[in-house]
């Protein structure tokens, strides 16, 4: 019944690897410059604030699959050399979720008190040290169920890539079925995959969230 699927699993299962290749690119790049973005969201200089607003809002309203083939087709101009699939994927991702990452982090930079960071302040620590110690390491607790909520669509955009030929798992699926003719039962093996990770995810997001709100974290 899945004699499509078992004769060409390790072609799968590889296609599978580079999309967790690219989510974890996509994450590490994406939380560090939405960290920046949060920053830039809340600080009251407005050479920082009014650029970051601008690439916020611009980022966040046009569709991802825009900002892939930008970079895809854009960049080799701009470089003067061509990229490959994954390195503009890579690079498209993370300028599109640090925009999401971003107004996460800004959310919980605000909910942290100003009792809090003058009592920082009252230690001795500077502005970047206040950051550093106490603004992102609370921020990060307190919005972790939002940002692993945020990394499952991030794995499951991934699939988005399949447009400028990356071979990620939904693409080498595509390719196998072109030769199998087997849609249902290939294309039914990746929703089952998709599902079994974003639902564990988001059970792991759920359990964050119950152990905030007892903690008094939320």
């Amino acid at each position: 019944m899945f004699d499509a699927v078992t004769s060409n699993l390790t072609y799968l299962i590889g296609g599978f690897g580079v999309t967790l290749q690219l989510t974890c690119f996509a994450l590490a790049g994406g939380i560090v410059l939405g960290m920046l973005v949060g920053l830039g969201r809340i600080s009251r200089n407005k050479w920082v604030y009014y650029p970051v607003t601008l690439y916020v809002n611009l980022i966040r309203n046009i569709p991802l699959i825009l900002v892939i083939f930008w970079f895809y087709f854009v960049m080799p101009i701009i470089a003067g050399r061509p990229l490959n699939p994954f390195t503009s994927a890579v690079i498209s991702f993370i300028i599109f979720e640090a925009t999401y990452f971003g107004e996460i982090f800004r959310a919980g930079y605000q909910s942290i008190s100003k009792d809090q960071i003058n009592a920082a302040y009252s230690t001795g620590l500077t502005y970047s040290q206040t950051v550093r110690h106490v603004l992102i390491p609370i921020a990060f607790r307190r919005m972790l169920p939002s940002l692993i909520t945020q990394s499952i669509v991030t794995f499951q955009d991934t699939s988005l890539a399949f447009v400028i030929g990356l071979q990620e798992f939904v693409r080498r699926t595509s390719i196998v079925d072109n030769l199998e003719v087997r849609s249902i039962q290939l294309f039914g093996f990746v929703a089952v995959v998709f599902f079994i990770f974003c639902f564990i995810s988001s059970r792991i997001s759920l359990h964050f969230e119950e152990k905030g709100r007892k903690t008094g974290i939320l």
